[in-house]
């Protein structure tokens, strides 16, 4: 898996271009649905991560891409979740992304990558 380009509010994988926020799941891209979690917009000031979402849970690492200012807030229900599956969550600024998927064994840790704020 090769990221091509990364730029704000656009990520491209393997010539794929996207513009919305992904999962990596074993390797495999979807678009992060986070309609689940916009009712909490207004008590955190944008859009968290929460256990509503569909989350990747079948890993031994999951990396948060947070955002380009990391702006993205994960609710403390998804730290106590990952405990609780012995998941190790990895909060990290998106752009540290491409370096981290050249080294990274996609079989054990999977991401979900926030691509703007």
């Amino acid at each position: 898996m090769k990221i091509e380009k990364l730029s704000f509010g656009t990520i491209e994988i393997d010539g794929k271009t996207f513009t919305e926020d992904i999962v990596i799941n074993k390797g495999k891209i979807s678009l992060r649905d986070k309609s689940v979690s916009r009712k909490y917009k207004p008590k955190f000031g944008h859009t968290p991560l929460t256990i509503e979402e569909n989350i990747p849970w079948d890993c031994k690492t999951l990396i948060i891409g947070t955002g380009f200012y990391r702006a993205m807030p994960i609710t403390k229900e998804v730290f106590e979740e990952a405990e609780k599956r012995n998941v190790k969550i990895l909060p990290v600024n998106t752009q540290d992304i491409v370096s981290m998927l050249k080294q990274i064994n996609l079989k054990e840790t999977n991401f979900i990558i926030h691509l703007t704020c």
